[in-house]
């Protein structure tokens, strides 16, 4: 991608999604200009970082004993400080090409539940990676934005971010949150428990990117109209060789069980935790599902069956937290009142 030469010395300021499975960038007056997976490769030895996102990722499983693939983002808060402000410092060099005079100014979003310690932990991994100044946004709200949901207005908007570490449950009015909840399963979770589902099935470990694609080829949250079927490879526990088997969908969705249901039960604790105005608010404009794992299919049938309610799924729900974090940095006068301290 050509960056004037100018921005590269006299950076525009930029939005993060800081998320557990991948990391977006926002550039202001540029749109999204980075998605890569929030892993790190590094050398044991010395911490020296070896390689970060896509190249990291590719890592995963194929390296020696010196080598460690570290994933620094956990339930949707930072695990290893030196590490998340490595890669945060990585990814602004991808984004600028080189590095700038001056540094940029930093809108990053974080889930609504976590405590003030792991917010200034964010904050001061970012001024550390070389922002100036960082403004936080929490995650249903990035994703309301991003959806396009009208939180200008008083009526009740409830959103459902399922990311990899969380799932962020909301009800917005008025540019505030009325409701929130942020439940540490999500994508992650999920991939975990199909790991264990082909574990007892099939008695053969699989890697958590094995068990993501099986998830995303044939997972689903509801019986489906057709059967579904993929290749799953690992490693035999009875001898240790490498062994495939065919998984259908049936395996992966009783493995989903639990995250699954985790998730129902937030949305109706939403539910029924509002005032009746609002739960009538929600009843006419429904609720809008953000994130990668709203992509899950049948999730949008399964909890319309539990709830009753009209369920849409925004546009690109994987980029709405950062494109409604961006929002935010274009028009940071309106809307600096989303911002949380």
């Amino acid at each position: 991608m050509h960056i004037p030469f100018v921005s590269r010395w006299f950076p525009t300021d930029i939005a993060m999604d800081l998320g557990t499975a991948n990391s977006l960038i926002y550039v202001r007056g540029r749109g999204i200009v980075l998605n890569e997976p929030s892993v790190v490769a590094l050398e044991q030895a010395t911490g020296k970082v070896l390689a970060v996102g896509h190249k990291a990722k590719e890592m995963w499983g194929k390296t020696p004993e010196s080598v460690a693939i570290v994933r620094p983002m956990k339930d949707g808060v930072i695990a290893d400080y030196d590490v998340t402000k490595a890669m945060i410092r990585y990814f602004i060099r991808q984004v600028y090409k080189s590095r700038p005079i001056f540094r940029p100014k930093m809108i990053v979003c974080i889930p609504s539940g976590i405590t003030q310690v792991e917010k200034r932990a964010v904050r001061e991994s970012a001024l550390d990676a070389g922002a100036v100044k960082v403004h936080l946004v929490e995650e249903p709200m990035a994703a309301a934005i991003g959806a396009r949901l009208p939180i200008d207005e008083v009526g009740s908007n409830m959103i459902v971010d399922i990311g990899g570490g969380t799932t962020e449950v909301a009800v917005i009015s008025r540019y505030a949150t009325v409701y929130s909840e942020s439940i540490r399963v999500a994508g992650d979770e999920m991939d975990e428990a199909v790991q264990s589902g082909i574990r007892k099935e099939f008695n053969m470990a699989i890697g958590p990117f094995e068990a993501e694609r099986a998830k995303i080829e044939i997972g689903s949250a509801s019986i489906l109209n057709s059967r579904l079927e993929t290749i799953v490879r690992g490693r035999d526990l009875v001898d240790g060789i490498p062994k495939s088997v065919n998984v259908d969908d049936r395996t992966v969705r009783e493995a989903l069980t639990g995250p699954v249901r985790a998730i129902v039960d937030s949305v109706r604790r939403a539910l029924e935790r509002t005032s009746p105005e609002q739960a009538a608010e929600i009843m006419k404009r429904g609720v809008v599902l953000a994130g990668g794992g709203s992509l899950l299919k049948g999730l949008g049938s399964r909890l319309h069956e539990e709830t009753k309610l009209p369920i849409y799924r925004a546009k690109d729900p994987l980029t709405a937290v950062v494109r409604g974090t961006g929002e935010v940095l274009e028009n940071m006068k309106e809307l600096a009142r989303v911002c949380v301290s």
